[in-house]
């Protein structure tokens, strides 16, 4: 997501404070993804400059307020009715560990990816569990379901990467059986 247009996005609301912004944030997006409030302040600037903000007053602590401008609505609509692109492969570390490992000496693939699945199966049965937690406060606490959203997606990523982690090892032992060993290990060993 988009920390720009998710402060857009949280401003359509009403107007709120650097730090209010930063807790609105996480609590919306479970948590997942934590922002540093030097990230919440530096994007009020940017957004500033641009003209979809503006500071409009101080609260009861005197913390500035910021307000979305009509330039700031027009680019969260736009922002909403526009596909998010997936134009590119993103760069994937485990993707290019995993390619690395096959070229390099010493290295058994097979041993890496094993690593890797006990790993995220450790991350999706907690994924899992939360994802029941807040199911179960969803009908209670609205927040709850934004929340649910991002744990659900989450569940599924780590569901595709034991996938994808199983047919890699699929493919190399199929490739060890064929009497080539992957590149970086010896024959026999």
């Amino acid at each position: 997501m988009s920390i720009r247009h998710g402060l857009l996005a949280l401003l359509a609301a009403g107007p709120r404070y650097g730090a209010r912004l930063r807790t609105d944030f996480e609590t919306r997006t479970g948590g997942t993804w934590p922002l540093n409030i030097g990230q919440v302040y530096t994007t009020l600037g940017r957004l500033e400059r641009d003209g979809m903000v503006v500071q409009d007053g101080v609260d009861e602590a005197g913390r500035a307020l910021y307000t979305l401008t009509e330039a700031g609505r027009d680019e969260l609509r736009s922002w909403y009715a526009r596909p998010v692109e997936r134009a590119g492969p993103p760069r994937d570390e485990l993707a290019i560990k995993l390619v690395m490992a096959v070229g390099a000496d010493g290295v058994d693939v097979r041993e890496v990816v094993e690593a890797q699945r006990r790993h995220v199966t450790r991350a999706l049965h907690d994924h899992v569990r939360q994802r029941a937690e807040a199911l179960a406060g969803a009908h209670e606490h609205p927040q709850e379901m934004a929340r649910l959203l991002v744990l659900e997606q989450l569940v599924l990523q780590a569901e595709a990467e034991v996938r994808w982690l199983d047919h890699c090892e699929a493919r190399l032992i199929r490739f060890t059986r064929e009497g080539e060993p992957p590149a970086g290990e010896q024959p026999g060993a």
